[in-house]
């Protein structure tokens, strides 16, 4: 399974009447609304992941921990009120239960959401300006996708916008078995801004086009038909189903997170994004790794800028496709446009007689860089628990680098495997004990103090069934091993605020015994 296939936020069906047929059905994931948020957390750490980001924390010590959390709910009321939206941002008791898990609870997921909104929001803002709607609808894809364009539901709902296969067709955009444009930041964004203004002239009202975003057309008006002809969302909201009187209360949070962020001293966490970004067309099918043989642009750079090309490949036969390169590539990606279509093509198009698969092409077919001047050649042996961006940081040089050095695939590194580092002569010395150093003693030479914020290990207690943390897990996906059990119900057991802290071998109360 490739890894930027995710378990994602929220299963979401959009069904419109006027677009596609009227038959979709309502996928509910729990019966309680409020899983919506369950787990947020397994969702962020799996979009580090995937881009190789990991663990690493950007925020400087005082940003980290300064938050300002406590405070009154009469004060959250007051805030929300003062909100300026064309969107009905009413204050309840639902909408504190989301301010109470992004904001009292947001120590961890509220700087990550402010830093990965860079990447996003500008294009968002235009496109919703564009079509004349308001701006506020960006927050959305936060509680739709975690602004993961590869984010894909259980129910196959994908993109940063989560449309269905059958609602994504039905908005003009193409899926096939090389491209799923639901996965095009631009294409997808678009699509959303039609589908969304779409269901505002509907109901000429912003709440409940965010409600049948969420669950389909036919299932607001069955509810309008239920209550006697309501059209106010809050007033329709006994008859809605359990998740869509969760799904507004949850966007008004973000909503206010973003604009209060100052308020509770939350900082966006730094995450380095590709901005010198231009677009050229492709004329004939191109796989990534010829870009990555002949330009040396690094594959993993060329997925993160075209998620929508679901195999590598840009099938480019009748037609000419979209492809996002950095700008430094330009002009020598026009210059040898043909050398480029070229290499090993019948390597890269023809995997019935090379048994060629995306997932095996970069062992296979990877180019390893050549030694740069001046450096001396340093070996790590991969331990249990780390990752590509860690061990780059670790030494000091970009994770691109350390992949080009050793013909890897985006994160795919093994224990025990042997990777070899350049390090400047000068330094030398002072990175020759990486390779001996524990975890903590590493995460400490690039400033992070792993005795920060760890859970308290406390003795076994009899009285509980325990579960010990192996190599890849996260809070969401214990849960899913044991029924009636979640993330939230795991991190509070054992006192954890930041989900991102477990250790393997770590020993977690999972319920008390029967």
């Amino acid at each position: 399974m490739k890894k930027y296939i995710i378990i994602i936020l929220l299963i979401n069906v959009i069904a419109n009447t006027n677009i596609i047929a009227d038959n979709d059905s309502i996928v509910m994931r729990k019966n309680d609304g409020y899983a919506m948020c369950d787990h947020l957390d397994s969702v962020l750490m799996d979009w580090f992941y995937y881009t190789g980001r990991d663990t690493i924390n950007f925020l400087k010590p005082e940003d980290r921990f300064n938050f300002n959390t406590d405070i009154s709910d009469s004060i959250f009321e007051i805030r929300v009120n003062n909100l300026v939206t064309p969107i009905d941002v009413a204050y309840n008791k639902n909408v504190q239960r989301y301010l109470d898990r992004y904001i009292k609870n947001g120590r961890w997921i509220a700087p990550k959401f402010l830093g990965l909104s860079h990447q996003y929001f500008p294009m968002f803002e235009e496109k919703l300006d564009s079509y004349n709607i308001p701006l506020e609808l960006k927050y959305l894809a936060i509680i739709e996708s975690a602004l993961n364009p590869l984010a894909k539901s259980r129910a196959g709902a994908t993109g940063l916008w989560q449309f269905m296969y059958k609602t994504g067709k039905g908005m003009g955009l193409e899926i096939n078995s090389y491209i799923d444009e639901r996965s095009d930041p631009e294409k997808s964004t678009d699509a959303a801004c039609r589908y969304l203004k779409s269901l505002y002239e509907t109901y000429n009202s912003w709440t409940l086009a965010l409600a049948a975003y969420n669950a389909g057309p036919g299932t607001i008006n069955n509810a309008i038909k239920r209550s006697g002809g309501k059209t106010n969302y809050w007033e329709l909201y006994p008859y809605l189903p359990n998740e869509t009187r969760n799904y507004v209360p949850g966007f008004i949070a973000i909503v206010y997170l973003f604009n209060y962020a100052d308020e509770h001293n939350f900082k966006p966490e730094y995450i380095p994004f590709y901005e010198d970004v231009d677009t050229v067309m492709v004329k004939k099918q191109l796989h990534f790794a010829q870009l990555d043989s002949v330009l040396g642009i690094d594959i993993g750079q060329t997925r993160e800028l075209n998620p929508q090309y679901k195999l590598d490949i840009i099938p480019a036969k009748v037609k000419e496709y979209p492809l996002r390169i950095r700008r430094q590539y330009i002009s020598k990606f026009m210059e040898l446009e043909d050398s480029i279509y070229n290499f090993m093509d019948t390597v890269f198009f023809r995997p019935e007689k090379y048994n060629y698969t995306p997932d095996e092409k970069y062992i296979d077919y990877a180019p390893i860089a050549t030694q740069p001047e001046g450096t001396v050649e340093l070996l790590y042996t991969v331990k249990s628990g780390d990752a590509v961006g860690l061990i780059a940081s670790w030494y000091g040089v970009e994770t691109a680098n350390l992949r080009a050095w050793n013909g890897i695939s985006g994160n795919m590194i093994r224990v025990g495997q042997k990777l070899k580092v350049y390090i400047p002569e000068a330094l030398a010395s002072k990175y020759k004990i990486v390779d001996s150093q524990s975890f903590d003693e590493k995460q400490r030479t690039i400033g992070i103090n792993p005795d920060t914020n760890k859970p308290k290990e406390e003795p076994i207690d009899p009285n509980y069934e325990y579960y010990t943390v192996k190599s890849g897990d996260s809070p969401y996906g214990i849960s899913l091993k044991y029924d009636g059990i979640s993330s939230d119900d795991i991190l509070k057991l054992n006192g954890i605020t930041n989900p991102s802290s477990l250790r393997i071998g770590q020993k977690l109360k999972i319920r008390k015994k029967t």
